[in-house]
């Protein structure tokens, strides 16, 4: 970790529910903390959960651009842990909450990895899905390189966003369209760590470290290189469990909350 605590930008941290566990709660980008709130009313009082809004996202300032983007979220995210606690993430949130995991084993008594986007994964245990994976990321790859912050948003949240449950780009409110669009530019700058390991995450010294129980959630109807993922990383985690619910795609604890918390419940009572 190369980013010193005194000098952590101010991130906006919203609180929801008042149970006993206290869990950090790490969305995924270009989404918020509220994002939260469906699982956290799931979950009825059973826990309190500390939820950060990443830089450029919600109610936290914008990312200047310096420094490496992974690094500095979860240099934030750490900030948060004053005691061991359970750590919730999704997508690229669950990537931080595995470094985390990994990186600070004492702070982190359980961790649920929700479709953690770490393609790297793939790459070594299904090149040819992956290979498929990177095409399809294509449109929105392309949007980001030429600027078009709006085309990448709409292309991004359309390969990752939309299920049966969720409305489509042009259905969504004119502010989360917005929003979606102001974040959107901080994907093109965590591709190393998620497709290519550049922080080191997958050697077999760093896995070991993580010896807390972790669950590894997929939803059936997401792209099928989440269940590949997820399955590399069961293999390479001393505790690790892999779950499915059913029916959801990638965005499942926002729209599948209450089957993701009946999951989460059955990890923390085993």
């Amino acid at each position: 970790m190369t980013v010193a605590k005194a000098v952590l930008p101010p991130v906006h941290v919203r609180t929801l529910g008042a149970g006993a566990r206290k869990v950090l709660a790490l969305h995924c980008t270009i989404a918020h903390s509220g994002a939260w709130s469906g699982l956290a009313a799931a979950l009825d009082d059973q826990a309190t959960l500390t939820a950060p809004d990443m830089l450029s996202h919600g109610r936290s300032p914008d990312w200047d651009g310096r420094g490496d983007f992974f690094d500095l979220t979860t240099a934030l995210s750490r900030a948060q842990l004053s005691e061991p606690m359970d750590v919730i993430g999704h997508s690229f949130g669950a990537m931080v909450a595995l470094r985390l995991a990994i990186e600070y084993p004492d702070l982190v008594r359980s961790a649920v990895l929700i479709e953690p986007v770490f393609f790297a994964v793939a790459h070594q245990d299904a090149p040819a899905l992956a290979a498929q994976h990177a095409a399809e990321s294509q449109p929105y790859k392309v949007a980001l390189a030429e600027g078009d912050a709006p085309r990448a948003a709409r292309l991004f949240n359309r390969m990752w966003g939309t299920t049966d449950r969720s409305p489509r780009w042009p259905d969504l409110p004119e502010r989360t369209r917005n929003a979606m669009i102001r974040g959107v530019g901080v994907v093109g700058a965590v591709e190393g760590p998620l497709f290519r390991d550049t922080t080191g995450l997958l050697a077999p010294t760093a896995m070991t470290r993580a010896e807390m129980p972790i669950l590894l959630l997929h939803g059936s109807a997401s792209h099928p290189i989440m269940a590949v993922v997820n399955a590399g990383l069961r293999a390479r985690l001393p505790e690790a469990r892999q779950s499915v619910v059913e029916g959801a795609g990638h965005m499942l604890p926002i729209s599948h909350p209450g089957e993701t918390a009946a999951q989460i419940d059955a990890f923390w009572r085993a």
